[in-house]
């Protein structure tokens, strides 16, 4: 294993909204946000371009991304503020008061930023000392913060933030938010930028079926169980693999060859995102096999994220500040997905999956809690965490796109699987993956011979 890079603590500090800027404010959580309180906080991490000394970043940037972090928190001032649960009530709250701010660490590293960078094998510790970590006790923040520079080389901006406090869609429009001021004028009004403004009513989430009571009662219940953060294992690797368009018409093409050839139908949702997923998975199911400590299941859950709004049969604002996906969990036999028509019967499980929440987005969310304590628990299953359609390699400080994207919270569940946009090729995707040294060896050979099979 390689030596793990030295990383200097120059400051740590507190980035707060404006003074007066923004009221004391409660946001009672919703259904979908109370899964999440089992879950690591996410961890993503931004790899930019910047070949510039580390003392011209301490006095000119640095300055510069606070005062644009302060700016962008006036309008997303809840992510400054904490998760609460008062004596009087089980129910946690997220709550913001004044002088509630952002931890934000400062660092230098004088590892190889291009090794960073790069889509081949590393030892999944070196990511760790580039992202904060929030503290599990007592009132726990929403955010923190790492820039650390790499000098003359680059810039990473490492994130930790709670899940209960936004999805996906929320923590992009929040990052666009902030790198889009300090790329422009801090006078530029917010209004002129190409995305909305967060929207805080919770009361558009409508309550179904006294849902938000049975999740709590479940979270009670487990509590603390899920909520693990990243690892120290200095056995894991951590790789990115990409899928081309060009590499899914291959799979798509083959499937419906073999499906004509046997005279049955297709699977019924053969997107980008499920032929993707479906030829990960059934690698995964290969690199895994005989090297297992305990007997593998037999049936394999394959679990991910789908959108809601678009989904629900109530409005919610595109703009909506907190979480607003489903949980999906699709099933397949062992034996189906390392059989000759492993990638048919991964695709017709994902695919039938999707189609299920297409109709009936809340179907089965009184066990989302119960369903994926199974998948985060066991290596034996997958579970997707991001998506391609967030344009994470959009967020641009007025140093270009990242580099690359990591999420490093994947370190701290033995199934997580991360998925970005591709940076390179548009309609591409990137598979962010961790594993033992010597199944991502084999996930490797099987993953880049496969496509090569199916040309």
């Amino acid at each position: 294993m390689a030596p793990p890079i030295a990383v200097r603590v120059l400051d740590r500090c507190s980035v707060a909204p404006p003074p007066g800027s923004a009221p004391p404010t409660s946001l009672p959580l919703t259904f979908f946000d109370i899964p999440w309180l089992l879950f690591p906080p996410s961890q993503p991490l931004f790899f930019f371009q910047f070949p510039t000394p580390t003392s011209h970043f301490t006095s000119v940037t640095l300055p510069k991304l606070k005062h644009s972090l302060s700016l962008a928190l006036l309008e997303y001032f809840p992510f400054s503020g904490r998760i609460i649960q008062s004596p009087e009530s089980e129910t946690p709250a997220i709550v913001y008061a004044e002088g509630d701010s952002v931890a934000m660490t400062v660092a230098e590293a004088d590892g190889d930023f291009d090794h960073f960078c790069g889509h081949r094998s590393k030892d999944a510790g070196e990511f760790h000392r580039l992202v904060p970590r929030l503290s599990e006790s007592g009132e726990v923040p929403m955010m923190a913060v790492q820039i650390t520079i790499f000098s003359n080389a680059g810039i990473s901006v490492g994130i930790a933030l709670h899940h209960a406090i936004a999805d996906g869609r929320t923590f992009t429009n929040f990052m666009k938010t902030w790198s889009s001021i300090h790329r422009n004028d801090e006078n530029t009004p917010m209004k002129s930028f190409p995305f909305p403004l967060p929207f805080y009513d919770r009361s558009v989430i409508k309550e179904v079926n006294e849902l938000k009571e049975m999740l709590l009662q479940q979270w009670r219940k487990h509590k603390k169980t899920l909520n693990k953060t990243s690892g120290e294992d200095d056995d894991l690797i951590r790789a990115t693999f990409l899928m081309t368009p060009r590499e899914m018409e291959k799979v798509k093409q083959w499937i419906v060859s073999h499906c004509k050839r046997k005279s049955k139908p297709p699977p019924p949702h053969l997107s980008a995102y499920v032929l993707t997923c479906a030829f990960v998975w059934i690698c995964l199911c290969e690199a895994r096999a005989g090297r297992a400590t305990t007997p593998p299941p037999e049936t394999c859950f394959f679990g991910f994220n789908a959108g809601g709004i678009t989904r629900l049969d109530f409005a919610v604002p595109a703009a909506y500040l907190g979480n607003c996906v489903a949980f999906g969990r699709a099933a397949a036999a062992r034996k189906d997905l390392m059989g000759e028509e492993g990638i048919v019967a991964a695709a017709e499980a994902i695919g039938r999956k999707i189609k299920e929440l297409d109709g009936e987005v809340l179907g089965g969310a009184e066990r989302w809690i119960s369903e994926w304590e199974v998948l985060i628990e066991s290596d034996s299953h997958v579970v997707i965490l991001g998506s391609p359609k967030l344009n994470l390699y959009e967020v641009d400080f007025g140093w270009g796109r990242p580099t690359k994207i990591e999420e490093i919270s994947i370190d701290g569940m033995k199934s997580g699987i991360s998925l970005t946009e591709s940076r390179d090729f548009k309609g591409g995707i990137e598979i962010g993956l961790l594993l033992p040294h010597n199944q991502m060896d084999v996930f490797a050979s099987l993953f880049h011979g496969g496509l090569k099979v199916l040309a």
